[in-house]
């Protein structure tokens, strides 16, 4: 126990110093995750959140979600619900007794404690690009497969941007590593480069207690100590319309009965896979979560759950995925009242359906982050360099998406709409009278610092200036900074003695074959 505490004093984070470093490169705000200080949008009255609720409880009670996985079914029978098959229906009653005993806040303490996250009330987090099984940058010029360098150099973003507040996903698929061990080397190399809160994907059991076993490596901590609070957290998605497969179910039962935190994300797409009404599609959306949050409520009373939202449209004449619509925006909306109201904490996504960094990136990924804001959401998954629909992960989009972030943490600082009477500044009126400017007088001079925001990427030259300093377009910009994070990149400091404990423990379960795969 006391190598223990030794370990994990030494494996500390210096979040200071690595606010340090960030600044060899640009200048950016410090880590401080945002509180939401506005007023949540609310595009539903009372009745239209009845409607809704009834709607989810009627798809539970009357047609049911399948839930391909046994010791699921086994598990809702015991708890009395009605099981036909694969199918599974439950009594509202059930399922509000359930989800209410999930807490409405909790924290995920990662391997550097100043990292910890609050997850619930009003702060707003963001996570890096999770899953997309391509890589786009400007050096390469088109859609390439990713591998293990692009990833790690993504990583290396994640861990770099203090807005960037909690690692999901692989920020990009490494298929140049074997499916049966790819958890193990990317997991290695998420915790040796970063010191943010951990994902587990659910795929199978081997890949979950694996990662559950590197976290706790990683922190240091006694199996004891790894299971008292949340130290990781995973997200499953549904198999839209109205299905949960076994892997994500039987992931979700091996996290929750150790005590981390889970977040359940149905994937409907109005239109597709749901109603193209975006009410029932919200609602159908409310019951493929809720059924899965009161199962794992059922198995460990009070494990923290968050229910996510992905609802947006097709195109209704392609097919293909559209995101940061009028309706993508107004369902993450209507999802938020919904989260209010069952009293749980709310994930939606920074999500486009560009191909490049261009400007189709950032108005789409725009209206999704500012919807995140609108709607009241905690976690914010794909907040930083997602393009295609999440099939591809570019580093320049990346860089681009954390200017937003950054305006986002600034207008919610209080300071902003402070009414004081230095902020009133009465005096400096005065001083200054019906012929003067404020450049000068002491009251600017005080302040000229850090009374407006600045940014790192933005290019606030005329025309001319920027025409003579090279004409460099956005994109462009992105990617020289992009260069250089990674060339200066210092990773955050881990003790050698659990360094290569997460060696050993790799080695030894590649020894063994990994996770099985049918390939």
């Amino acid at each position: 126990m006391a190598d223990t505490q030794t370990r994990k004093r030494r494996g500390g984070g210096r979040a200071g110093a690595a606010a340090r470093r960030g600044s060899a490169v640009i200048d950016q705000m410090p880590w401080n995750p945002p509180i939401n200080t506005d007023r949540p949008t609310e595009p539903l009255d009372q009745a239209g959140i009845e409607a809704i609720h009834e709607g989810a409880m009627r798809i539970l009670e009357e047609i049911g979600i399948e839930f391909y996985n046994e010791e699921a079914l086994g598990i809702l029978k015991e708890a009395g619900c009605t099981i036909n098959g694969d199918n599974v229906r439950m009594g509202r009653d059930f399922v509000m007794e359930m989800v209410a005993k999930a807490p409405s806040k909790f924290t995920i303490t990662p391997r550097n404690p100043d990292k910890t996250i609050e997850v619930g009330g009003k702060t707003l987090l963001f996570g890096n690009v999770s899953s997309p099984p391509n890589y786009w940058d400007l050096e390469i010029g088109t859609k390439v497969a990713g591998n293990r360098e692009m990833c790690r150099n993504l990583l290396k973003l994640t861990q770099y941007f203090n807005c960037i507040h909690f690692a999901g996903g692989y920020p990009v698929e490494p298929v140049d590593i074997h499916a049966s061990v790819r958890h193990l080397d990317v997991l290695y190399d998420k915790l040796t480069l970063t010191d943010k809160a951990m994902h587990a994907y659910s795929l199978g059991k081997e890949r979950v207690e694996d990662v559950m076993e590197m976290v706790r490596i990683a922190g240091g901590h006694s199996h004891e100590e790894f299971e008292a609070t949340p130290r990781m957290y995973t997200n499953i998605n549904s198999t839209s319309p109205l299905k949960h497969d076994h892997p994500m179910i039987d992931g979700c039962l091996r996290l929750a009965r150790r005590g981390q935190a889970i977040v359940v994300t149905p994937f409907t797409l109005a239109g597709a896979m749901a109603p193209v009404t975006m009410a029932g599609a919200v609602a159908q959306s409310l019951a493929e979560a809720l059924c899965a949050i009161a199962l794992f409520q059922y198995v460990r009373p009070g494990i923290p759950c968050v229910i996510g939202t992905f609802t947006s449209n097709v195109d209704m004449k392609s097919g293909a995925p559209a995101f940061g619509t009028p309706e993508y925006m107004r369902s993450t909306q209507m999802t938020g009242q919904m989260a209010r109201y069952y009293g749980l904490p709310m994930r939606s996504s920074g999500v486009c359906a560009a191909n490049v960094p261009d400007g189709q990136a950032v108005w789409e990924t725009s209206n999704s982050l500012w919807a995140a804001v609108q709607s009241g959401t905690n976690m914010v998954y794909h907040a930083a360099g997602w393009l295609e629909g999440g099939l591809i992960a570019s580093p320049e989009k990346f860089i681009m998406d954390c200017e937003i972030l950054q305006q986002i943490q600034r207008y919610m600082q209080p300071e902003i709409t402070a009414t004081g009477p230095d902020e009133i500044a009465l005096d400096a009126i005065k001083s200054v009278g019906n012929d003067g400017h404020f450049f000068g007088i002491q009251h600017t001079q005080d302040r000229y610092t850090t009374a407006f925001y600045q940014p790192f990427l933005s290019d606030w030259k005329n025309y001319e200036g920027w025409d003579v300093a090279g004409g460099i377009w956005t994109a462009e910009r992105a990617h020289h900074m992009f260069k250089e994070i990674v060339t200066s990149f210092e990773p955050p400091p881990i003790d050698d003695g659990i360094r290569e404990e997460l060696e050993d423990f790799v080695a030894r379960r590649k020894a063994e074959g990994g996770a099985p795969t049918d390939f």
